[in-house]
């Protein structure tokens, strides 16, 4: 991929957007207008601005590195992100417009009448908006140095720019219209370069995945490693190196024997035509055959039915609980616009997702090279380039690069004003002559930032998987019981989020310190959601049950409010000025 051609794309994309989120500065008078858009956004523009920040780093790159390396089991993760929205559209979508609140916590106290459920709810709301925008900067890292070989925490410091400049300024109005514009840019940019490959790749005799036992090299490859790499070797093979092998440097040809071999950084192997590609050791399913096969225990899996079905339960169920999305909901005007939004939402995510899995399996046959070094999240990044030779592989590479940018913005705009809203709320409220929003958003997205640039390893689509693990384990519980059973007491609702939303942020943390874990342990911990959701569920009906004498005063009021249709349930906005 031309280095300057994709540079000119992010420009673009990144001038643009700007430009759009300072429109909002004119318009962003009140309180309501700033944080929920005067709750007058249309289904169509709102499902359009939804799907911009839900295609996130995870479903623009994730996916497809993800299907490369693993196979069958990682289309889950699509199905899930979509069929999540089926699950909001039916239970959630208009009872939470109708609630009145403009973010999570406000839900939480209007509906149980607790500041310090708010408060729980606030930690939790800045858990999942930080794990989510971690994979969101490591993928721009990613994208900048793919291109450009620039250091990972460039890119990632360009997006915390942009976002922190469009939403201290402009607010829900302007993010509204960025995301927006991004989702267009997003489905143009993955779709051309792939009816381009398609009239590249000829479908007649067309090599296919399993033509072959493991990925094999079409051509000569030179395969570069930025980072000290240990990889599996299926079959003896001889190829020529240049830097240190097993302890030894090497600069010619080199016999590389079957069995496991340690590549030093800044060497190169150069592989010759129909050779077996070596596999990153621990990275990807070798075999061909089990990459095509249903439970092949993906990415290290001894379990994985188990791995399976916790996997669904985290992505139909914590979709529902991100603050980042349930915040569209209070935009729309009414009930009814909110489930034509999320119905509409259904049909542009479900054609998108499509996409990501060809790029996937096409990788695994024309980029084997991605296998060695593990870096299979780049493969929608540099595919067109690989099957569409000249200038416009280098324009299509561009395109690309300018989609996966969009996403990376869109997404975390979405996130950091969600965060930002609960910490200038909630946390420094207090700060009035300060600023708290824009010291919010600053907070909001800079954590994140930090951690990113410090850690690494995770797939982008599993380190997003986190969050929605986290937020099904804690969000998921008080929303369903919240809006449908009157029963769910304050006492209920904390115990419920402490067990599951601390069970699931607790696992999250060990097994990314501790990735050396095997069995069952591992199982539990990489994929707790079969565990921590159910948990949740009991422990707040249970404490219901036992603290029903504290039931929220007026709750057949609160119940009415948010099931009663509009036209008998007036409401209205807060004309307050919101402080900036």
């Amino acid at each position: 991929m031309s280095a300057g051609y994709a540079i000119v794309a992010i420009a673009v994309v990144t001038v643009v957007t700007v430009l759009i989120g300072s429109r909002g500065l004119r318009r962003s008078r009140t309180t309501s207008d700033f944080y929920v858009a005067s709750r007058t956004v249309s289904a169509t523009w709102n499902a359009s601005a939804i799907s911009g920040e839900y295609l996130s780093a995870a479903s623009f790159l994730g996916v497809a590195g993800l299907v490369m390396a693993y196979g069958a089991d990682m289309l889950w993760y699509p199905v899930g992100y979509t069929a999540g929205y089926l699950v909001l559209l039916l239970l959630v979508a208009a009872p939470l417009r109708r609630s009145g609140a403009y973010t999570l916590p406000d839900f939480a106290e209007a509906r149980l009448g607790s500041p310090a459920v708010r408060r729980m709810a606030s930690v939790l709301v800045v858990v999942v908006g930080w794990l989510y925008l971690v994979p969101q900067l490591r993928g721009a890292g990613l994208t900048l140095h793919v291109i450009t070989g620039a250091p990972p925490w460039l890119g990632a410091l360009i997006i915390v720019t942009v976002v922190v400049a469009s939403v201290s300024v402009g607010g829900m109005r302007s993010i509204t219209a960025v995301q927006a514009f991004q989702y267009c840019v997003k489905i143009t940019a993955i779709t051309i370069p792939l009816l381009f490959i398609g009239f590249a790749w000829s479908g007649q005799g067309a090599p296919q995945v399993t033509d072959h036992d493991v990925p094999v090299f079409p051509s000569a490859t030179t395969v570069r490693f930025d980072t000290a790499t240990r990889v599996r070797v299926r079959a003896p093979v001889a190829v020529t190196a240049h830097g240190t092998v097993d302890g030894r440097r090497a600069g010619g040809a080199l016999p590389l024997a079957a069995g496991r071999h340690t590549v030093a950084a800044d060497a190169h192997l150069t592989f010759p035509a129909g050779a077996a590609a070596p596999v990153m050791d621990g990275s990807a399913i070798e075999g061909n055959r089990a990459w095509a096969s249903p439970l092949n225990g993906a990415n290290g899996h001894g379990h994985p039915l188990y791995a399976t079905y916790s996997l669904v339960i985290a992505t139909f169920l914590g979709t529902m609980g991100l603050p980042h999305i349930l915040v569209r909901f209070y935009t729309n005007p009414d009930g009814r616009a909110a489930r034509r939004t999320a119905l509409a939402v259904l049909g542009l995510l479900g054609g998108f997702y499509l996409l990501p899995t060809a790029y996937g399996a096409l990788g695994r046959i024309y980029a084997p090279e991605l296998l060695v070094t593990g870096d299979t999240d780049a493969i929608v990044l540099l595919l067109p380039g690989h099957l569409v030779p000249g200038l416009a592989g280098r324009l299509l590479g561009a395109l690309v690069t300018a989609g996966a940018f969009a996403a990376f913005l869109s997404t975390s705009s979405g996130l950091t004003m969600s965060v930002a809203g609960v910490l200038a709320q909630d946390i420094l409220s207090g700060l009035r002559r300060y600023h708290p929003f824009r010291i919010g958003t600053v907070a909001a997205i800079c954590v994140p930032f930090a951690i990113a640039v410090s850690t690494g390893g995770v797939p982008i689509a599993r380190a997003v998987g986190l969050p929605f693990a986290v937020a099904a384990s804690s969000f998921c519980p008080l929303l369903l019981l919240g809006i449908w059973w009157r029963g769910l007491t304050a006492a209920g609702a904390a115990a419920g989020l402490v067990a599951g939303g601390g069970l699931a942020t607790a696992a999250v943390i060990v097994s990314t310190l501790v990735p050396a874990l095997r069995g069952w342990p591992r199982e539990l911990l990489a994929e707790p959601s079969a565990l921590t959701v159910p948990i949740a569920f009991l422990v707040m009906i249970v404490v219901s049950r036992l603290t029903r004498r504290r039931l929220r005063p007026g709750i057949a009021s609160v119940m009415v409010r948010m099931h009663a249709p509009e036209s008998v349930r007036p409401d209205t906005g807060d004309p307050r000025r919101v402080d900036r």
